[in-house]
């Protein structure tokens, strides 16, 4: 996309604004698939917690995508928006049994990660087919909230404890057809990656009816020039060998599965937000937006780096500056970043915004969530309107009349 089609949906459409270029996702789908096509059985769920409007749901899903969803209510919008059953793999955490066995009425795939309720469900449940998640004790990741294959995390089923896994299973005859991990979001080294797959490998061979390998992913993109990234047609090259000669060791042809989020639609994402003042004091030249850290948290929330940049003036002599939000808080984006000069009333346009962004957007202060458009065919098409009041206050009940005038 070029920033005069951005700069004409913000005009359309207004700001705060999210879009998404169609192109983009499925580039980044295709080039995983080529990256594993010598793989003969890959599936590819994409991970929808790092964005789960309807349309772009739809939109993986006319390419062949399964998904990966970690709720009941993912597991709902996923039907909703034309998945298949058996095309969606559920990963929860912390949930009860009970959340767990309404889904399994539903027909997904199921996906366990802790001893206590792996127990009740194969008592209840032998003949479903469930998939275990293992924790493989790697660190691995860009940020101590998105690592979550180490030994003190809370997901998974500690590969330490894979003999009293076996017992359960054992004891319960329950139908075991896949294993699966996560070591963490954006890792750089695929070597980090390709060790903690050899664990996973040993840990399936005590399963002798296994379907399919999920691998997760993590995989790490570009958020700003020059930065690294996850080597995919490397560790494509490397897993694929890895991965089809423990098939043969295996005796049985088996199905990879990756679970890509931030790596599908990242990039694909901009955040467009209207300057609403720029303020200069003693030290900072701060330009405050029409949105905040309701909006896009990532930056406070996991210290992420979204380059920003003034697409209403992207020729103009650099300057720096300090982009903070509305919000009654600190809400900072960036520090004294070098952006093309800033005057009111420009619009701003953070990149990467595809992933983790909208889809843990708030109402903080009272705000409404931004609109959504999908750009796909040289045109923009909303996908999600602007919030109004009416939506703010849409499950609200008010004291009754008698009891406000006490």
């Amino acid at each position: 996309m070029q920033s005069k089609d951005l700069v004409h949906l913000a005009q359309q459409y207004g700001s705060p604004l999210y879009v998404y270029d169609a192109e983009k996702i499925k580039s980044q789908y295709n080039r995983l698939s080529k990256a594993f096509s010598k793989v003969n059985k890959l599936r590819i769920n994409y991970a929808m917690k790092a964005l789960s409007n309807v349309a772009i749901l739809q939109l993986l899903r006319e390419m062949g995508s399964g998904l990966d969803t970690v709720s009941i209510q993912e597991v709902m919008l996923g039907l909703h928006a034309g998945y298949e059953p058996d095309k969606i793999f559920y990963t929860p955490n912390g949930v009860s049994l009970e959340e767990i066995e309404e889904v399994n009425a539903m027909g997904v795939q199921i996906n366990i990660d802790n001893l206590s309720i792996l127990e009740q469900f194969g008592t209840k449940y032998p003949n479903v087919p469930v998939c275990i998640r293992i924790n493989p004790h790697v660190m691995a990741g860009g940020n101590a909230n998105i690592s979550v294959g180490h030994i003190d995390s809370k997901f998974g089923i500690s590969v330490h404890q894979l003999p009293h896994l076996v017992r359960i299973v054992e004891n319960t005859k329950m139908n075991i057809v896949g294993i699966h991990m996560h070591t963490g979001s954006d890792i750089l080294d695929i070597e980090v990656f390709l060790y903690a797959a050899e664990i996973l490998f040993d840990a399936a061979k005590s399963f002798k009816n296994l379907e399919f390998l999920d691998f997760g992913s993590g995989f790490k993109v570009p958020y700003k020039k020059d930065d690294i990234e996850t080597d995919i047609e490397e560790l494509g090259k490397k897993l694929s060998k890895r991965f089809n000669a423990f098939c043969t060791e295996y005796g049985k042809e088996l199905t990879l599965i990756f679970e890509p989020g931030k790596f599908l639609v990242s990039e694909a994402g901009f955040f467009l937000a209207k300057v609403n003042v720029v303020k200069q004091t003693t030290s900072t030249v701060f330009a405050g937006i029409d949105s905040g850290f309701n909006h896009l948290i990532r930056p406070m929330l996991y210290g992420s780096q979204h380059h920003i940049e003034n697409i209403s003036n992207p020729k103009g002599k650099e300057r720096f500056y300090s982009v903070v939000g509305y919000i009654c808080e600190t809400d900072t984006f960036a520090n004294n970043r070098r952006i093309s000069e800033i005057k009111e009333g420009d619009i701003l346009c953070f990149r990467n915004a595809g992933a983790y962004c909208f889809s843990m957007a708030s109402n903080y202060n009272s705000r409404y969530k931004p609109a959504e458009v999908l750009w796909m065919n040289g045109e923009g098409h909303l996908i999600r309107a602007h919030e109004t009041f009416e939506d703010l206050m849409k499950n609200q009940i008010p004291l009754p009349t008698a009891v406000n005038a006490e």
